[in-house]
Formats: structure tokens, C-alpha cells, sequence
């Protein structure tokens, strides 16, 4: 699937650590299937000067994936609504609402956003604002919440290897709780590992190696870049 991201830069990095909180779905990287949608983003985000339109290709098999935690909103509904509040609440840059990877859904623009504020206010009933929104025309957009999710932007043919994508998952995992490290230093430690380039080399076959196997290379090289830094 191809998916559009409207900002004021060309993207050539996804950083998460520069999406903001507080929104529909969280802290995250957004894009959208709708194009003309994305062009408003970068326009708006652009202000004065020209915005830009990043083109990504998404590999849709992550829905499917039972290793990634998936949220999907078909349409503007009341667990929609809670959902949205929930996030848009939220303005810490630490600590998300929820433990999804991907979210998908319809987008609450300016004018849902102004609604929402009636909601919450008690202008105006849960049920009276999804009725409101009924013919409301069709957006669109998904946002990837975690690093390990971003590797479904990065890949720009064929379906991922779930082997290799469980693998990352857990050593990231064991790196965080062994070494104390954040989300962030453990995934700069391990994709830029001798470990991690040898794994995800075809022709060596690592990838049969059990991620318990993985990791403990990993745990070697990492005491012994120690000790050489020491």
C-alpha cells in the first residue's frame, strides 16, 4: 500500500523522539493511504513556506502479524471516540495511553476536534456526536507508535520474514531489561551492531539461530566494546 506523510521537510529519517503528544492516536509517525490529505498536512505544517509529501510503501502483512500489536478503526465509532479523548489527553512525551504498534482509523480534523471539545464539555451527547458524523467524508490515516514498527515503512518490497521481526522484538526486549536501557539506546545498540549485520545477512543463515542464540553474540560484543572503551 502506498502511504503519504504531509510535513514541512522532505522525510529521509523517522525519528521518533520529534512527534509530539496529545494526538488522535498517540505519540507517533503518521501517514495516510489518501494523498490530497497529505498534501493538506503539508501545507498547513508548511505555513508560509512550501510543504512536502514524503511517499512510503507500506507492507499491509504487519495487520496480520500476530507478533505486532495492531488497532484498527474501521469507521467513526464510540470505542473511535474514547480512544481519541484518551490520546488527546495525554501530553506526556514519555509514556503513551495504550501499548499498540499500528493504529489505523479516520483522522479527527479541525472541525471533529472543535466537536469533541463540545463532548467533553457536555454541550453535547456521546451519541449526538457520532451522529454528526455520519456523512462526514471519508479520511484516513495510521500511525506507527514504536521503532520496531517503522521497519514496515522501511522495506519497500515483498513481506517481511516474521522469524527476523520476532527475533528484533525480543532482543530489543532483553536489551531494555538486562542493561536498563530506553527503547531508543536499545535499538541504537543492536541495528548497528556487528551482531545485528551478520543477522540480517542472508548468506550467513543466522536467521535460523533462535533469538536466544542472537542475543547472546550480541551480549559478547557489547563486553567487548566495553572493554576496549575501558
Amino acid at each position: 500500500m502506498k502511504v503519504y506523510h504531509g510535513s514541512y521537510a522532505q522525510i529521509n529519517e523517522i525519528d521518533l523522539l520529534k512527534c509530539k503528544a496529545g494526538k488522535d492516536f498517540g505519540r507517533g509517525f503518521y501517514v495516510t493511504n489518501i494523498i490530497s490529505q497529505a498534501e493538506t498536512w503539508a501545507s498547513r505544517k508548511g505555513k508560509n513556506k512550501k510543504g512536502f509529501v514524503t511517499e512510503f510503501e507500506f507492507d499491509e502483512f504487519f495487520f496480520e502479524d500476530d507478533l505486532v500489536k495492531v488497532l484498527r478503526f474501521e469507521n467513526y465509532t464510540e470505542d473511535w471516540l474514547d480512544f481519541i479523548v484518551l490520546n488527546r489527553k495525554n501530553k506526556s512525551k514519555k509514556q503513551q495511553s495504550h501499548d499498540y504498534d499500528i493504529i489505523e482509523g479516520p483522522v479527527a480534523d479541525d472541525d471533529i476536534a472543535t466537536r469533541i471539545a463540545d463532548y467533553l464539555s457536555g454541550n453535547i451527547t456521546k451519541k449526538q456526536f457520532l451522529i454528526d458524523l455520519i456523512h462526514k467524508e471519508p479520511s484516513h490515516q495510521i500511525c506507527f507508535c514504536t521503532v520496531q514498527s517503522l521497519q514496515a515503512l522501511e522495506l519497500q518490497k515483498g513481506q517481511i520474514d516474521s522469524k527476523i521481526f520476532h527475533t528484533d522484538n525480543e532482543v530489543l526486549q532483553a536489551l531494555m531489561t538486562d542493561f536498563g536501557l530506553s527503547e531508543i539506546e536499545a535499538t541504537n545498540k543492536y541495528f548497528k551492531s556487528n551482531t545485528y549485520a551478520k543477522f540480517s545477512d542472508e548468506d550467513t543463515e543466522f536467521y535460523k539461530k533462535s533469538w536466544q542464540e542472537i542475543y547472546e553474540m550480541l551480549k559478547i560484543e557489547i563486553d567487548e566494546d566495553g572493554k576496549m572503551g575501558g
